[in-house]
């Protein structure tokens, strides 16, 4: 019962925590706005260039703007606490491990699929992009993977922010390898050889590949072996980083350097 709320409350608390000193409005450009005039920006680039449909940019930036709060809001619930020297006192605690930074998890995931969902919406509406109405809900279930499995990248980022001054740097460079490499605006047929082998690592990759498939026709069980794939990504990243935040809380105590100077 205990590891239950941490994992639930201390997973919620942490997260309010992030916005303790903003206006809960800075979400609106963060994470409404800022994704639409990515889609529209590579939209209109794709139509100028007579690339590709407007359907495979919404379904690959909507789906890949989730990685905004997955990334960054995941690795500040470390940072955030290192900073503000109050790591220390959390670390202190006997609190299970697991609860407590996977707990954390689970509201980011709520909110890179709120994220997601939205930029998918707002695209096709103004782009006029017609989607069956077979594939909304297998849309939404690619939404809720993709933010899961981009959270499990976001778990790693958390754990540099053991040994990193300014995690958001490393987050930043992460959302730009996730834009280029997943295929998002670029086929993957179209990279460098060396690069679709490194997306097929990577989240985001399989999703949008399925999202794509569903919102031109395909059936859910056609791309689920896509899902899987996307979903297990997602939990090799977490277990990953949840060792990897084991190795360096110990590291950290052995140095003491659980605190930023």
């Amino acid at each position: 019962m205990t590891a239950a709320r941490i994992f639930l409350i201390g997973g919620l608390t942490s997260y309010r925590a992030l916005f303790g000193w903003l206006t809960p409005w800075i979400l609106i450009p963060s994470f409404l706005v800022a994704p639409l005039f990515q889609i529209l920006l590579f939209a209109y680039i794709g139509r100028a260039a007579n690339l590709e449909s407007d359907r495979f940019y919404v379904i690959g930036n909507a789906l890949q703007y989730a990685a905004v709060p997955c990334l960054f809001a995941m690795g500040n619930t470390v940072s955030g606490e290192r900073q503000q020297h109050t790591l220390p006192l959390v670390l202190a605690t006997p609190a299970n491990r697991l609860a407590l930074f996977v707990g954390r998890a689970l509201p980011v995931i709520v909110n890179g699929f709120l994220v997601a969902a939205f930029g998918l919406a707002a695209g096709c509406v103004m782009l006029g992009i017609h989607v069956p109405a077979s594939a909304l809900a297998p849309l939404v279930l690619v939404a809720a993977v993709t933010a899961f499995s981009c959270t499990g990248l976001g778990l790693v980022t958390a754990a540099l922010a053991l040994r990193v001054r300014e995690n958001a740097v490393t987050s930043n460079v992460l959302f730009g390898v996730l834009l280029i490499f997943c295929g998002v605006n670029v086929p993957l047929s179209a990279l460098p050889d060396w690069m679709a082998e490194v997306a097929g690592g990577l989240p985001l990759t399989h999703g949008i590949a399925a999202g794509r498939e569903l919102a031109a026709g395909a059936s859910l069980s056609s791309t689920a072996g896509l899902i899987a794939t996307e979903a297990l990504i997602g939990v090799a990243y977490g277990i990953a980083g949840y060792a990897l935040l084991r190795l360096l809380e110990v590291e950290s105590r052995r140095r003491a350097t659980l605190e930023v100077a």
